[in-house]
């Protein structure tokens, strides 16, 4: 029954999402547009100008140590719950 309840809510949560087509009403322009490219050259000054030193597409670059040991304790800890869920129901608390 607490299946059909989240699969019910998640459907009609889903409800709601907009969806994302990719197909276009209009036919694509032959010619460029002049804001697209006024736009892209915006971005690529700005991804050169960084004061950090990182670019766009830098990766690596900043520390995951805290993401890893904090992803790592949180599956421990998820893990621990479900091995003391078992333990408990295999015991007849």
């Amino acid at each position: 029954m607490l299946t059909a309840t989240a699969a019910g809510t998640l459907l009609g949560a889903l409800w709601f999402v907009p969806s994302a087509n990719a197909s276009q009403d209009t036919p694509a322009r032959t010619e460029p547009s002049v804001q697209a490219t006024t736009q892209a050259r915006v971005t690529t000054a700005s991804a050169q100008t960084s004061t950090d030193g990182t670019g766009l597409a830098d990766t690596g670059s900043f520390d995951t140590t805290p993401y890893v040991v904090g992803g790592t304790l949180f599956l421990t800890l998820g893990a621990g719950f479900v091995v003391y869920s078992v333990r408990r129901e295999r015991l007849g608390f």
